[in-house]
């Protein structure tokens, strides 16, 4: 095997490694937004949504994403990683199999892995914004429906050769792919599951705290840690100049997240609100996945900045509109995947080095605008709407939501038959 080729694979596992480490921040950031209730029901769902989407696009999601098809979806070689390797079009050097004889490119195994640990990030979004009242078994169904047929096709299209990529539009890591999947998915959940017992009365917000910050606050730092492996690593070669200028680019953008959220609670709420400047990270990191290998390092910055406005200003805006999400999933994946995905035609640069990236911004053009834009809306029609189907599907035949008895007395006893605090009162005035 060529050195490059073993650096190249080390690389990918590597990054692969990072973001499957990611599953302990998010499972992190959820138990400690939620309450302590339902703590031992979200790290449950955390741990299986990992067990649940591998399966699942080991089976068939990596056929409908990577092989040889339509424009729309993978036909050829659908079961267990059979059929040709038609993995992310990253260079003619990668585009080989393994073979007992030598290697020729990343193999093929380094390659699933990479993708399958996207397709997990993708499903595990939406267990934070349905925490707290949906049945164990009904996510768990549902997130097999995510990893075997709704992001594989969707991602068929945007890196599997689809028509999106076709078109024009580009996704570096999963601005769209992963992370407004994820969202949409999650959007048309919270829709049919409702709000939680108590969180809208009378027209009234009210406020439900998470239970353990701290918790929440290092799982943001782990997120923020993995995503040294999301973004960079969807170089998918040991190229050390783009390695180099994308870790910058996402770093960047988190900080200056973190900074905007961080001040815009401050003054619409009176308080630095320190949920409000964890998912102020979490928003830059999520705008700039898309981007942050075709822009400069001070758009991203201006990325960031926008990225943890947008965060705080979408919180409120989905309280007002009674769409319940204890996470915030929907305002840092959703919304700001969108506007991610639209940064790289507003602020794309020609060419991107580390002794040229250093430039505000160079609009990518109305063309690639337009092709963000179609992305945007077809993904979003896609998702939303299959998700929705699959949503009711399940409400009118096993039922998605616990019952209010449950919900009130917490679904770690309820669903899991356990607590996260043995022996520890808590108090609740529900």
């Amino acid at each position: 095997m060529e050195n490059q080729v073993v650096m190249d694979t080390m690389w990918v596992l590597i990054a692969g490694f990072l973001v499957f480490f990611m599953n302990l921040g998010f499972g992190a950031v959820e138990s400690g937004f939620a309450r302590a209730k339902n703590c031992v029901n979200i790290l449950s769902k955390n741990f299986i949504v990992f067990a649940a989407s591998s399966i699942g696009f080991l089976v068939i999601g990596w056929g409908l994403m990577f092989g040889d098809g339509t424009g729309f979806v993978g036909l050829k070689g659908l079961f267990f990683l059979s059929g040709a390797d038609n993995s992310p079009a990253v260079g003619d050097a990668y585009q080989g199999v393994y073979s007992a004889i030598s290697w020729t490119g990343v193999p093929l195994e380094a390659k699933f892995f990479f993708q399958l640990v996207f397709c997990g990030t993708a499903a595990t979004i939406v267990s934070g914004a349905v925490a707290e009242r949906i049945k164990y078994i009904s996510f768990i169904i549902f997130t097999f429906i995510m990893a075997m047929f709704i992001y594989p096709i969707v991602g068929h299209w945007i890196w599997g050769g689809g028509w999106l990529s076709n078109l024009g539009m580009f996704d570096f890591a999963g601005s769209t792919v992963v992370h407004s999947i994820g969202g949409w998915a999650a959007l048309a959940g919270v829709i049919v599951l409702g709000p939680r017992i108590g969180r809208y009365e009378n027209g009234h917000i009210k406020a439900i705290p998470g239970h353990n910050l701290s918790l929440a606050t290092i799982g943001a730092f782990v997120l923020w840690f993995g995503w040294f492996g999301f973004n960079p690593g969807s170089t998918m070669a040991a190229d050390p100049v783009a390695i180099s200028h994308v870790a910058v680019t996402t770093n960047i953008a988190a900080a200056a997240g973190i900074m905007s959220a961080t001040f815009m609670s401050w003054l619409l709420m009176g308080k630095p609100d320190l949920g409000m400047t964890l998912n102020g990270c979490l928003a830059g990191l999520v705008a700039i996945t898309a981007p942050c290998a075709f822009v400069g390092i001070g758009s991203s910055l201006v990325i960031g900045l926008i990225a943890g406005t947008i965060v705080v200003l979408s919180v409120m805006m989905f309280d007002r509109l009674h769409l319940d999400d204890p996470v915030g999933a929907l305002s840092v994946h959703l919304m700001n995947g969108i506007f991610g995905t639209l940064c790289v035609g507003l602020f794309a640069q020609e060419k991107i080095c580390a002794d040229t990236g250093n430039g505000l911004f160079f609009g990518g053009g109305f063309k690639l605008l337009g092709a963000q834009l179609t992305g945007v809306l077809s993904v979003g029609a896609f998702v939303f709407l299959v998700s929705l189907g699959f949503w009711m599907l399940l409400k009118v035949t096993m039922g998605i939501r616990v019952s209010r008895e449950e919900e009130l007395r917490g679904l770690d006893i309820g669903e899991h038959g356990n607590e996260a605090y043995a022996g520890f009162q808590i108090f609740t005035t529900e």
